[in-house]
């Protein structure tokens, strides 16, 4: 009979550490998932910053090439009849 309480009792204890090691992969689980979610937090604010950035760079640049710009001469130049060209649209819109 010993011999089944010794079994039994390195049962236990293997038990026992198995159940803290899981209380403690749980833990480490639930920082990480946190972990997880500011970090996409932070990415969506340095991706909507980022996007904030290439509007102002674009219209920076529009109004640099409306100065004279020798860069982009040519893309000012359609950019401008892009915008007739839109003008013209509505004004034909509106006389209808």
């Amino acid at each position: 009979m010993s011999n089944i309480e010794t079994i039994v009792d390195s049962l236990e204890d293997r038990i026992t550490k198995v159940l803290h090691k899981l209380d403690g992969l749980k833990q480490t689980n639930a920082k990480l998932k946190e972990d997880v979610t500011l970090s996409q937090n932070k990415i969506s604010q340095q991706e909507e910053l980022i996007g904030s950035w290439e509007e102002k760079y674009e219209t920076l640049k529009f109004a640099n090439s409306i100065l004279g710009s020798n860069e982009s001469k040519k893309e000012t130049k359609l950019k401008i009849n892009a915008l007739i060209r839109e003008i013209d649209y509505c004004i034909s819109q509106l006389s209808e």
